[in-house]
């Protein structure tokens, strides 16, 4: 597994490399398509669970993916 805490439909999926299928499908992401992310994409994410018309979120984590380092 991928490590993420996902569901059984496509739209509960927890990480990109399940949405592509490992990189064997691409994602429809604003105006590209995906099969990973790439270095320079900004990523945005949120969740929440809910019970008993309890809901709980951590709110919006976001961040830009820079390049590896390079080593000499």
């Amino acid at each position: 597994g991928s490590g993420t805490i996902s569901g059984p439909e496509e739209t509960s999926f927890g990480s990109m490399l399940e949405l592509s299928w490992r990189g064997s499908k691409t994602v429809n992401v604003g105006k590209d398509t995906r099969k990973f992310i790439q270095d320079n994409d900004e990523v945005l994410m949120y969740g929440y669970c809910e019970k008993d018309g309890v809901k709980i979120g951590f709110g919006e984590c976001a961040g830009k993916i820079l390049p590896a380092n390079k080593r000499y």
